[in-house]
């Protein structure tokens, strides 16, 4: 006699190990498990799923067939699939390739890939998590919540936390400024400080001069206030062109310019004082506010910190804005400006916008300051960038063609590189991307997609292997142009 229920128990159990196949299969291919993360051990999963041990085996076993998974002697299943290879994303990328894309959708594909696993980012303008002082960042923060006597759950002040604006004004000794803690107003990061300083002095429509090329934040942030942008041609050398400047000054009604004129992003040049001062001289004979970013200011390589802007100002027509989120924390969004004359304002446009910033970070990064844990943490990350900065320049003359040129920057995080002309710099960028390699393509720099044969690439990560490995893969796929 046939037992129809013993076959119809193995028949259920092998729907449903290719059920739970399946499910998990889906997730890693839209990413909710990512490429390298360990999946639950075989008994787990068994437990999870109220499930038998044999079909929680045979749904790893399926899955392995597939080329989703991976089993490591000793330690389990991990996920081995990469989008980038996958066959799929290859024949929509080749079709994607033959469309032609706006600027908006070029700035948002390079954005997506900024915090992505399993990528090299030498796209990304900013420190590695590695050489950042988190427990010390950790230290302060319960030092300053400790030390509140409201545990930091009240809102701050208006203008800022106190503690924090008086290691502010006096870190500004630093770069020439002569600063009262009264005349900083803190803000949810340095971007936040650049829009109050922009609404505070324009309205829609007004005529904003900004560097050329900039980094893609900052004219995405003027247009979005309704305001019109006049580029000024910048050099990696000689940085802002400031004869250009003095007749687009006389041509055009320019209410306010927007210049990085510290370690540029990215082109990565230092104004000299002279021409900072000229600069500030020109701007104050026309009555026209300089906004100043001033967030790579710390990162220098040389003996002693430039000057800004800000320190020839003798009309509070310029307005500096700076955070720490290039240097020490990027998540916990504390920035600052220095509004000069416009300082009532700005806060004004603070108390209708946020109140208030966070009351936690704000003291946390006071409580650095004053511990002195900011000064030997900037020593430190200095001397780390500045070595990084030649050994990624020397990979680069080495792997990449004869004919480019390589900016030679005194600080900051980036590296901006012309290539042939007949290189298309985003679609190199779409090519790395198949090698899980993120750069930024030229053509985001500007407004009309110009720069189409640079690149920028951040020095950033620390120099290992990966991105010897990178580099070099990045030269021969240029070569391939």
């Amino acid at each position: 006699m046939i037992d129809h229920s013993a076959r119809k128990t193995v028949h259920d159990e092998d729907f449903l190990y290719m059920q739970i196949a399946d499910r998990l299969g889906s997730q890693i291919r839209q990413l909710l498990l990512k490429t390298g993360e360990k999946l639950p051990s075989v008994r787990a999963l068994s437990q999870e799923q109220g499930i038998s041990l044999s079909t929680a085996y045979k749904a790893y076993v399926q899955l392995e067939m597939n080329g989703l998974i991976e089993a490591r002697p000793k330690s389990g299943y991990y996920v081995r699939y990469t989008p980038a290879r996958s066959f799929d994303q290859q024949k929509k990328e080749k079709q994607q390739e033959t469309k032609k894309r706006t600027l908006d959708q070029m700035i948002a594909m390079v954005y997506s890939h900024f915090t992505g696993d399993g990528i090299v980012k030498l796209s990304r303008a900013s420190p590695a998590l590695s050489l950042l002082p988190q427990a010390k960042l950790n230290k302060s923060m319960m030092e300053a919540i400790r030390l509140s006597p409201s545990n930091c759950i009240n809102y701050e002040e208006i203008q800022g936390n106190e503690n924090l604006r008086k290691h502010i004004a006096r870190h500004a000794f630093n770069w020439g400024g002569d600063i009262l803690p009264e005349d900083v107003v803190t803000t949810q990061g340095c971007m936040e400080a650049l829009v109050f300083c922009l609404r505070a002095i324009t309205k829609p429509g007004d005529v904003v001069a900004i560097e050329s090329p900039a980094y893609f934040g900052i004219f995405t942030i003027v247009q979005s206030l309704g305001l019109k942008i006049l580029e000024i041609p910048s050099d990696p050398n000689d940085g802002l062109d400031l004869g250009f400047l003095r007749k687009a000054i006389a041509e055009h009604q320019i209410k306010a310019c927007l210049f990085v004129p510290t370690f540029s992003n990215p082109l990565g040049y230092c104004m000299t004082n002279d021409k900072k001062k000229e600069l500030v001289d020109l701007l104050a004979k026309n009555e026209v506010p300089l906004i100043e970013d001033d967030i790579y200011g710390e990162m220098y390589f040389e003996k002693t910190r430039p000057r800004t802007c800000k320190s020839y100002d003798k009309h509070g027509l310029v307005m500096l804005c700076s955070s720490v989120s290039k240097t020490l924390a990027p998540g916990y969004r504390v920035g600052w400006c220095l509004p000069g004359k416009f300082k009532a304002a700005v806060i004004n446009l603070k108390l209708m916008q946020t109140l208030s910033s966070a009351t936690p970070t704000q003291a946390a990064i006071g409580n650095f300051f004053e511990t002195g844990r900011y000064d030997l943490h900037m020593r430190n990350l200095r001397k780390k960038l500045h070595s990084q900065c030649l050994r990624y320049t020397q990979a680069i003359a080495e792997y990449f063609p004869e004919d480019i040129k390589i900016s030679r920057p005194q600080g900051g995080y980036v590296l901006w590189i012309e290539l042939n002309k007949k290189v298309d710099a985003f679609e190199l960028y779409e090519r790395a991307l198949n090698h899980n390699i993120s750069i930024s393509p030229g053509q985001i720099f500007s407004t009309d997609s110009r720069f189409t044969n640079f690149i920028r690439i951040s020095f950033g990560i620390p120099y290992d292997d990966e991105i010897e490995k990178s580099l070099k893969t990045l030269g021969e796929l240029i070569q391939k142009f």
